[in-house]
């Protein structure tokens, strides 16, 4: 065996598979994003619930509100906001449990004398953990406070005012928050007392510590109080206009997936109808065997896979960007997607350059590698299984959010894009993951990785394996399921289709439908 064969398969696979499980199990204690975006759905419903029509013209509009939010949507709220107060209760006692163990080690583990070179030593590791462990203390203290502010009153609104009260004072008794939560606590106390208790700065409280719904349902119980009509009219007026937004928002992110799963739910059911009777003429089964003759073998497979993309990813760019002199994007959420953009792009490339030198020696490549078609029907190959791919990941996310429970992680990358409302830093979000993320994903994973499975595996074989190493590069336990479901998509549509023009586009199509409901959300 020879000495590249020897470092590629005893020291650079196994230090990838350690740093890949040692991520994925990382990101075992991390919050899912999931849990965050259905709080801003909520949200946003309880805007819409607001809405009243006072034109019978509207009444589309109040369809679409009655379809949208059901019958009872304060208790739906509710429900909501209690799963994600448990979820942080459950974070908050995690993140204690670390600091406390943290401690512990830093006092029983002697110090190094020498420690090696670039490894700080081991009483500085434990304090920058317990520094960046407090810091998610505090974060999930505010998080916590707020949802306990805007749980009561969503429970005083259903007339549980008992049960409000009994929130906010608990909220009023905790030493480990802002005084502020607490004395916006004591405010809502006030207001839906009997008889009502109007504390100074009442009206300050609200507009600083609560927002949406939740501030204008609030203002409108003070100025009623005090009867301060002007106020109270004006507010209400803010309020309809925030609803009648509210209701478009949940009808643009609603309805179009909606009918694109419905579309691709009959589509799968002609199609299956169609693999049942037609069997080996259908489109299913189009080139469902068909084999890649590959030259390579798994040597070069491991090459490019471990060297090109575990490595450029996870340590040659990273360790890159830091030596450069660049200034780090802690609150310019324009810096920040120039640096997601331009750490992708680097990535890509040396992949890429990875996968063209490992493979210079092969050329000229055998038919059907890495074939674009600008003539074929790729188009129709990538809609329909976009649409497709809709209703199967939605049920697997399902499945899946029930196994994770709100943990699991997610890509960062969704939440900066859920909270960024400037236009070019979305414009940058869309290029890193609409157009940059499906050509260089698919090139690889796809292009490359599934047909070069052919070799050891069947076609089906192949796409499942690929799919599975797909959605765990990813490096996020919640996203396993879900991203194998949809690579599994898009590895029949390439593998039936034979051009990499059609996973791209349902590739791009789905990562463009998930940035454009992420811009409405957060446009709230």
């Amino acid at each position: 065996m020879t000495l590249k064969r020897l470092v590629l398969f005893f020291v650079l696979t196994p230090i990838a598979v350690l740093l890949a499980v040692s991520a994925l199990f990382g990101s075992w204690q991390e919050p899912q994003f999931q849990s965050r975006l259905e709080l801003y759905q909520t949200n946003i419903a309880l805007q819409a619930q607001a809405w009243q029509s006072e034109d019978s013209s509207d009444r589309n509009l109040k369809a679409v509100q009655e379809a949208i939010l059901g019958d009872q949507p304060l208790e739906g709220a509710t429900k909501q906001y209690q799963e994600a107060r448990q979820s942080v209760e459950a974070n908050l006692d995690k993140v204690n449990h670390k600091i406390a163990q943290l401690r512990s080690q830093s006092e029983i583990t002697p110090i190094p004398p020498k420690p090696l070179p670039d490894v700080p030593p081991t009483t500085k590791t434990s304090k920058q953990g317990q520094q960046q462990l407090q810091q998610s203390l505090k974060q999930l203290q505010k998080l916590l406070a707020e949802l306990d502010l805007r749980l009561g009153i969503l429970q005083a609104q259903q007339g549980q005012t008992d049960t409000a009260f009994k929130t906010w004072s608990e909220l009023q008794q905790r030493s480990d928050i802002n005084p502020e939560f607490g004395e916006t606590a004591a405010v809502l106390s006030g207001l839906w007392s009997n008889p009502p208790r109007l504390l100074q700065n009442s009206q300050e409280r609200i507009q600083k510590n609560l927002e949406g719904w939740f501030r204008s349902t609030a203002l409108v119980q003070l100025y009623q109080l005090q009867q301060r009509q002007d106020a109270l009219s004006a507010v209400k007026a803010a309020q309809q206009e925030s609803a009648t937004q509210a209701v478009i928002k949940l009808a643009v992110i609603g309805t179009i997936p909606t009918l694109a799963a419905l579309i691709g739910l009959i589509l799968l059911i002609l199609l299956f109808a169609q693999r049942l009777f037609k069997g080996k003429t259908s489109l299913l089964a189009q080139n469902a065997d068909v084999l890649w003759s590959t030259p390579w073998d798994g040597e070069t497979i491991l090459q490019v896979f471990i060297v090109g993309f575990f490595f450029m990813g996870q340590i040659f760019v990273p360790l890159l960007l830091s030596r450069l002199p660049i200034p780090r994007p802690a609150g310019d959420v324009r810096l920040q997607a120039f640096y997601v953009l331009v750490s992708y792009l680097l990535v890509a490339s040396g992949a890429l350059l990875v996968l063209y030198f490992s493979l210079k020696r092969f050329f000229p490549l055998p038919e059907f590698w890495f074939r674009f078609r600008f003539q074929d029907n790729w188009f129709l190959w990538g809609l329909g299984g976009y649409c497709a791919a809709l209703p199967i990941v939605v049920v697997v996310s399902l499945i899946n959010q029930q196994l994770w429970q709100g943990q699991g992680g997610s890509n960062p990358l969704l939440q900066l894009a859920l909270e960024s409302q400037d236009g070019v830093a979305l414009g940058i979000f869309f290029f890193t993951a609409a157009i940059a993320a499906p050509f260089f994903e698919e090139i690889l994973f796809r292009g490359f990785l599934l047909p070069s499975l052919t070799r050891y595996l069947p076609v089906w074989g192949a796409i499942l394996t690929s799919s599975l190493l797909f959605a765990i590069a990813h490096l996020s336990l919640s996203e396993i399921l879900p991203l194998t479901a949809l690579g599994i998509v898009l590895g029949v549509v390439y593998t039936r289709s034979r051009n990499l023009l059609a996973p791209m586009l349902l590739h791009s199509l789905w990562n463009s439908g998930t940035l454009l409901s992420l811009f409405v959300l957060g446009s709230n």
